[in-house]
């Protein structure tokens, strides 16, 4: 067992605090991890919240990469040495949806067994089962995906969750390609990643929908060819305006990515997106919220497809090596999502940026 530095959520809505944790060595089937960057995504403050469940104390942190230090018994996909990206879908191999080859969709993934501790030896949550607002984390092996060791760390720990999940909501679940419109309501980093897929798999037009200026120039910097201010227009006409200029007959987008999660913005999507269309929902909603008010003969009548999204329909294993590669190539501009890096005592601080709309993501190097 070792004792690290990591970060803390004790109780709802209280700051997070900077504490020594103890972490074990690795058992059957798990791995130690040595963290060299932990982005600060939108997830954190919803467990600190408690907006995810009530499992205090959380250890936060979850958009990782870094070095394997150690491995347990009969550990065979990483070694000590190798530069890996965490997951939160440590494929089970087992379920339904495994043995019919959808692994992107396994109902069982799986975490560490044992778990890390305050120094009383009270039990710690780690956020979606990593927690890597720490100096090293434990993990089960499954969720350790190794890449090229010459990339930068701070920029491709980003594929963890959020970079991961914008993409792949385009070009998994949204299966956008050449000759497709799209828009994605919402440019904060899950919504400006959508766009960056989305520009990545030739689609246009890529029109950016959101209310905050700084966020609509971000999102025309990674790809979005129109960008639409819906705090001053309708989104949805001026999205059926923009697609119909572009190709005659259009009555809306082929593809809209919601990455907000409100009932709002997601009618928008349902009533932008052209008939056949595919509305794909990556943001997170809360438990309570509702969609009123929608005809089911507008659900019938429009047709295509009402998907959901969840960490992009991406498999790790795939998707995660393949990306790092188009980084490296300077066709995928990972390092434009790094707003700033901080230390580890500076995630309160990262919180309030992420309010007020500062930042793509702070990302806390170690």
């Amino acid at each position: 067992m070792q004792q690290v530095k990591a970060v803390v959520a004790r109780a709802k809505g209280q700051p997070v605090e900077l504490t020594t944790i103890n972490v074990p060595d690795p058992g059957p089937g798990e791995a130690l991890v040595q963290v060299q960057a932990c982005g600060v995504c939108h997830t954190d403050l919803h467990y600190r919240e408690g907006g995810i469940n009530d499992d205090f104390p959380f250890l936060l942190g979850h958009e990782a990469a870094g070095v394997v230090e150690a491995v347990g018994p009969d550990v065979t996909g990483v070694a000590p040495g190798d530069f890996v990206i965490l997951n939160w879908r440590a494929v089970c191999g087992e379920c339904r949806a495994c043995k019919r080859g959808d692994l992107q969709y396994c109902f069982n993934t799986h975490n560490a067994t044992q778990k890390m501790t305050l120094e009383d030896g009270t039990e710690l949550s780690p956020a979606l089962g990593i927690g890597a607002f720490a100096e090293k984390t434990l993990v089960a092996a499954g969720q350790c995906t190794k890449v090229d060791p010459s990339a930068r760390a701070a920029a491709v720990g980003l594929l963890g969750c959020g970079v991961m999940a914008g993409i792949g909501a385009a070009i998994n679940t949204g299966a956008v390609t050449r000759g497709r419109s799209v828009a994605v309501i919402g440019c904060g980093g899950v919504g400006v990643a959508a766009i960056a897929g989305s520009a990545l798999a030739g689609a246009s037009p890529i029109i950016a929908v959101d209310i905050d200026a700084k966020k609509l120039e971000k999102a025309k910097a990674m790809g979005a060819t129109h960008t639409v201010d819906s705090s001053s227009v309708d989104p949805v006409e001026e999205i059926k305006r923009i697609c119909a200029e572009t190709y005659d007959g259009a009555d809306g987008a082929d593809v809209v990515i919601e990455a907000v999660g409100r009932p709002e913005t997601w009618k928008q999507a349902f009533y932008a997106r052209d008939l056949a269309g595919t509305v794909v929902l990556v943001g997170v909603p809360t438990p309570d919220m509702k969609v009123p008010d929608l005809p089911l003969i507008d659900v019938f009548g429009r047709g295509g497809a009402l998907k959901s999204s969840w960490y992009g329909d991406c498999l790790p294993t795939r998707d995660f090596p393949m990306l790092v590669d188009l980084y490296q190539q300077g066709r995928l501009d990972l390092d434009a999502f790094v707003t700033e890096e901080i230390g580890i005592g500076d995630i309160e601080a990262a919180f309030e940026k992420m309010h007020h709309g500062d930042v793509l993501r702070s990302v806390v190097i170690l």
